[in-house]
């Protein structure tokens, strides 16, 4: 598996390994023929309800390109947030995998080249977004791109974010906190990628990590979780394909390819689905009928493999499924007010809405408040004191071993006599 880096400082990568497939193996047909999920996974069954019209999702990535054929109409809007894109977002940039955000947003959107030929995404009828970030190559310090990218995504009117890429830290910035919040108030789905162990996330990193956002992880063919092409975590909340996967790039290049990076797309194009069924329901509920109606997988639910379980697309449309008060994915705002510094106190006493870096521990108190730290010798103190202690005890201890000496010879002279 290959890793891409985003920033001069590489703190976001997308995962994924491509392998462009041969010319003679590209065939529409034979490209249709390989997306195994949408019938496995309860697609196809969900399409009789809806193929996602009237939704919108945003991929922010390095960028969808909607001239390929297959994503001709697809891509309504975007912006680039590296500084090195088009002002539309359509133009693949980084240095390395380019194509990765068309390969995204094909499997979330693809519209196919006719009646079962090419690459047909989850939600064919919903509208793409493109928000081009710089892996690997943009000066733009990676967690400024991120919180920019979402920021906008919500505004532009986005309905559904993927993100098929990670921190690969369990932490995320500040910043993170103002953007992602952002978009749960604004009712907008967040769905991310668990990462690879092929890529050396062994666990899940921010987006992945953070309450309230859904994050995906991946199985093999058979649904078993995927050695290479996923990770663990307890926050995943479902998992879906990420082995065996097919979409096709800039320059209508089709690829065969491994990785969360595909999955994500696979479970957001659920969602939007759900959204199109469902358009009376708020963020929370649509999350709800994706995790509660995955089939479950593992020892534990959720479980630190599978979350909830495999994805199922025909359940969460149709299901009868009640709705819930809180996201199950957990709550970004109370995680803020309990781990963040919710204002600092300026002079005058009041609160300043300026968010605060994480708190310093406090050092612990005694029972009647005083600090431990008082207790514990200082420098000036081992000065003073340490010092003399070492050369009294030094000369003290010889002085023993001299009286020891004597005493052995005293008591061998009294036997010799």
């Amino acid at each position: 598996m290959r890793r891409r880096g985003l920033g001069t400082a590489g703190a976001v990568v997308a995962i994924a390994a491509l392998v462009a497939l041969p010319a003679a193996s590209a065939q529409a047909d034979t490209i249709r023929d390989q997306q195994y999920w949408l019938s496995d996974y309860g697609i196809e069954q969900a399409w009789r309800t809806t193929r996602g019209a009237g939704v919108t999702v945003a991929v922010i990535d390095t960028g969808v390109d909607g001239s390929v054929q297959e994503l001709q109409g697809a891509v309504v809007g975007g912006t680039d947030v590296s500084g090195e894109g088009s002002p539309d977002g359509q133009t693949p940039v980084g240095t390395d995998d380019p194509a990765h955000g068309t390969l995204v947003g094909s499997m979330l959107a693809g519209r196919g080249t006719g009646t079962g030929d090419g690459v047909v995404g989850v939600a064919p009828e919903a509208d793409l977004l493109s928000v081009s970030v710089g892996f690997g190559s943009s000066s733009v310090d990676s967690d400024t791109q991120i919180a920019e990218a979402v920021r906008w995504a919500v505004d532009a009117g986005a309905d559904v974010i993927n993100m098929s890429l990670t921190r690969n830290t369990l932490d995320w910035p500040t910043s993170w906190d103002d953007a992602f919040l952002y978009a749960m108030d604004h009712d907008v789905v967040v769905v991310a990628a668990a990462g690879n162990r092929g890529s050396g996330t062994t666990e899940v990193g921010a987006p992945a990590t953070m309450p309230g956002v859904l994050t995906v992880a991946g199985v093999d063919r058979s649904g078993t979780a995927s050695f290479d092409a996923s990770s663990q975590g307890i926050t995943i909340g479902v998992s879906a394909p990420s082995e065996k996967l097919v979409g096709v790039g800039p320059g209508d290049v089709h690829y065969s390819w491994n990785g969360t990076s595909g999955a994500t797309p696979l479970v957001a194009g659920i969602v939007a689905l759900v959204r199109s069924a469902h358009p009376e329901l708020d963020a929370d509920d649509v999350i709800q009928r994706v995790v509660s109606t995955a089939t479950p997988k593992g020892a534990t639910q959720p479980d630190p493999l599978y979350g909830y379980g495999l994805v199922d697309a025909e359940a969460a449309v149709t299901r009868d499924v009640p709705g819930v008060d809180a996201n199950p994915m957990g709550d970004l705002a109370e995680w803020i007010r309990l781990h963040r510094r919710a204002a600092e106190v300026v002079p005058d006493g009041s609160a300043s809405a300026v968010p605060a870096e994480p708190a310093p521990v406090p050092t612990p108190g005694s029972s009647d408040g005083e600090r431990l730290d008082a207790l514990l010798p200082t420098v000036e103190t081992m000065r003073s004191t340490g010092v003399p202690l070492i050369v009294f005890a030094v000369f003290g201890g010889a002085l023993v071993l001299v009286g020891v000496g004597a005493a052995r010879q005293y008591r061998g002279r009294r036997r010799q006599e």
